[in-house]
């Protein structure tokens, strides 16, 4: 019986995991670009020990999935995916060594239906290494635990090297490591061997690099890491991460390692591993409870989600023991559950890949802006420079636009305005590094990207005022729309030479009435404003599903001053504009009214679209 169940337990993993890597594969290949994923392909292109945001590891596994399998989205990622694809048998490994064989496949059979580790390696970040080093760490910590041999030390030596040049993160599980091994007396026992200190040693030297950098940069990356990115001051939000955290691994089998945790430190479990048994217990439970307390205290604007995983995958090597345990219904549950929220997270991945399926997600705070649009951002500018002088460089507006383009037009060596955003993701000093932050000057004819909707909508008319400063004043732009609007690039064929005058931007429109899903039922009442600082506007066209419906009535007083302090529209306080649409010839449901401003330059720019409802 003890065989037949360990065969039905393999078959069963064997089966998922061709199932999920295969779905996976698929995915990556569909799924654009995140903006990390291609500044980490851009660092790739520049080979170097360690950058400004991370050790050198993740760059150089981009250049090593470009070089073997090409320049593509599957190539960036693809050493991603197969260190993703083999975690889930590393999981299998260490629990069948210790619970023996039955126990293994079902831990490794998680592995691959909690959703935090069963996606790793779609996308191509810094955390798949880092996971699978930390994988390597417990597995070595276990074995010492029983004996210290070479091959254990070299196993950690492995996994601290690893971990070393994945992330700054990874000392979290060095620290977390060691508190384990000290609260066990045969820990304080590996630790006096001096075979774990040459594997210690060989993990230290691997922060080397990155040592070397930080003390060459004036400890920029460092800073971003510790200080810059995290406020250190409590704040409520924290909760929020407690309450996500069952949902990314499943409630039930979150309920489940927490039962793991606690009798994994309140008793042992009989038998010739129950120090394994305990050390599992402890690294989890110290790293889930060290971050779930790091969480009131630390960023809450990046995805911080993923941090708890190397302490979840500790404590899910016990799960099988205790579910095995359990009642009939218990384990279904759990083993139910945990693949429904695959299905949803890999769902997830599916949708965001599928640009028809996407645009379903336009207008909602998961509208997943980062993976949109790049392509036809790249296919715009390809057109826009085939129609200009031959010397004409691209200039970004921010990192972001500068890889995503880099990416996809090959050039990783694009510059970018200086922003915010390449503040706030730490990647200013390395791109000043490459000589890539542009002042605004120029020898030749450029084209100018910029992305204003990653900008926050108040802030907007202040840096297209900061950008006026850094180029001049900004011709009529090529607007590249999609996904109604929500996701808006913005093109400007900048002269040779620098120009002088007052600042022309971009126009800027807000809908008053009706509001974001407003029911109607025959006539759509429309106000709002619209101007366009430096030249103002001449008429506010308007569209419903993308077809004209004629002009709103323009010009009507609305002084928008005090909310804008700065702007300089000629038309200042005429800017208000309104309409009545019959939309009795409309079916019922749901339809999206849009706005088309024209310039007195002869701009015309396509506003985002805002969504109503048809009731009869």
């Amino acid at each position: 019986m003890a065989i037949r169940g360990e065969q039905r337990a393999y078959l069963t993993f064997l089966v998922l995991w061709a199932l999920v890597t295969t779905v996976k594969v698929l995915i990556a290949a569909q799924l654009p670009l995140f903006v990390d994923e291609t500044f980490y392909w851009q660092e790739g292109q520049h080979l170097a020990a360690a950058y400004s945001d991370l050790p050198g590891l993740t760059a150089w596994l981009t250049r090593l999935g470009v070089e073997v399998a090409g320049d593509h989205r599957l190539g960036v990622r693809l050493p991603f995916l197969l260190l993703g694809a083999m975690l889930p048998w590393m999981v299998a490994s260490i629990a069948r060594r210790w619970f023996g064989g039955r126990v293994g496949w079902q831990a490794g059979s998680l592995a691959l239906l909690m959703p935090l580790s069963a996606t790793l390696g779609i996308l191509a970040v810094p955390d798949v290494p880092m996971a699978f080093a930390a994988v390597l760490c417990l597995g070595a910590g276990a074995r010492l635990l029983r004996n210290v041999d070479a091959g254990g030390a070299l196993m950690l030596a492995l996994g601290l090297l690893v971990g070393a040049l994945s992330h700054y993160r990874f000392i979290g599980v060095i620290v977390v490591g060691f508190i384990a091994l000290m609260l066990l007396a045969e820990g304080r026992r590996v630790l006096r061997d001096p075979r774990v200190w040459i594997a210690l040693a060989v993990g230290i030297v691997a922060w080397l690099p990155l040592l070397v950098w930080n003390l060459d940069n004036q400890d920029a990356g460092l800073k971003f890491q510790v200080v810059d990115r995290h406020p250190w001051a409590f704040h409520w939000e924290g909760w929020l991460f407690l309450v996500i955290q069952p949902l990314m691994v499943t409630p039930l089998l979150f309920i489940a390692m927490a039962v793991v945790a606690r009798g994994g430190l309140v008793r042992t479990q009989g038998g010739l591993h129950h120090v394994q048994w305990r050390y599992f217990a402890l690294v989890g439970t110290t790293s889930t409870v060290l971050i779930f307390l790091l969480g009131f205290l630390t960023d809450v604007e990046r995805l911080s989600f993923h941090w708890p995983l190397p302490g979840y995958l500790a404590l899910l090597l016990g799960v099988p023991l205790l579910l095995n345990r359990g009642s009939r219904l218990w384990r279904r549950s759990v083993w139910a559950v945990a693949a429904i929220g695959l299905i949803a997270a890999l769902g997830y991945y599916t949708a965001i890949s599928m640009p028809s399926l996407r645009e379903q997600l336009a207008g909602s705070k998961y509208y997943p802006r980062n993976f949109a649009g790049w392509q036809l951002l790249a296919e715009g500018v390809r057109e826009e420079l085939a129609d200009m002088p031959a010397d004409t460089t691209v200039l970004a507006g921010s990192f972001k636009v500068g890889s995503e383009l880099g990416f996809r037009l090959d050039d990783p060596s694009i510059k970018v305005l200086p922003h915010q955003l390449n503040d706030h993701h730490g990647r200013t000093a390395q791109l000043a590094l490459w000589g890539l932050i542009s002042d605004g000057s120029r020898t030749g004819p450029q084209l100018l990207a910029l992305a204003p909707d990653d900008q926050r909508y108040r802030d907007l008319l202040t840096y297209y005022h900061q950008v006026c400063e850094q180029v001049g004043p900004l011709p009529p732009p090529r607007v590249i729309s999609l996904d109604h609007g929500f996701r808006r690039f913005l093109l400007f064929r900048l002269p040779a030479q620098k120009q002088d005058g007052p600042c022309v931007t971009p126009a800027m429109a807000w809908v008053d009435a009706p509001t974001a899903g407003a029911t109607v039922a025959d006539t759509l009442q429309v106000q709002g404003w619209a101007f366009k600082d430096g030249v103002g506007l001449s008429r506010v066209e308007l569209l419903v599903d993308g077809r004209s419906v004629g002009d709103a009535r323009y010009g009507r007083e609305f002084d928008i001053r005090p909310a804008w302090p700065g702007t300089n529209d000629p038309r200042h306080p005429h800017v208000g504009f309104d309409a009545e649409l019959d939309v009795s010839g409309l079916a019922p449901g749901r339809h999206w009214l849009g706005l088309r401003l024209y310039g007195t330059d002869g701009s015309v720019e396509q506003w985002l679209e805002q969504p109503f409802k048809v009731e009869r």
